[in-house]
């Protein structure tokens, strides 16, 4: 039987969860997710909790924090003066913005916190610092 290796394209349905239970996403009810091992593509953990799965395995892992989408970076979190946020947007805590850098890359951002004066941002991935639990179940193997 044939298992999941370098360079291998992978078909898997999957569903995430935080360690609380909460299911922040799943392929279920949709397309299963396919990629290609060692592409970069996946957080790294987990690809090398795939590495090594044979086609109609499940299996169930956890990824730390650190393994998947980092640690919550202080220098991410910034304030910027209420007047340079478009005046066209409304900005109420949680909603997700882009913004432009200095070089022209457009940046996600969360809002933490609106007042007269300033809008807090967040530039984390909104799932840093969080441990990972993911159900995976290997599709096809190409």
């Amino acid at each position: 039987m044939s298992q999941v290796k370098e360079q291998d394209t992978v078909v898997v349905h999957y569903t995430g969860k935080l360690s609380d239970g909460e299911v922040f996403d799943s392929s279920e009810g949709r397309e299963p997710l396919e990629f290609t091992m060692g592409q970069g593509q996946l957080i790294p953990g987990f690809e090398s909790a795939v590495m090594g799965m044979a086609v109609a395995e499940s299996k169930t892992f956890e990824i730390p924090s650190a393994e998947a989408y980092g640690e919550v970076r202080e220098d991410l979190r910034f304030e910027v003066p209420r007047n340079e946020i478009p005046a066209e947007i409304q900005p109420e805590t949680g909603m997700r913005l882009n913004m432009s850098t200095q070089d022209g890359r457009q940046m996600p951002v969360t809002v933490t916190g609106v007042n007269e004066q300033v809008v807090n941002l967040d530039a984390n991935h909104p799932l840093a610092g969080k441990d990972l639990t993911f159900e995976v179940r290997v599709v096809e193997i190409k």
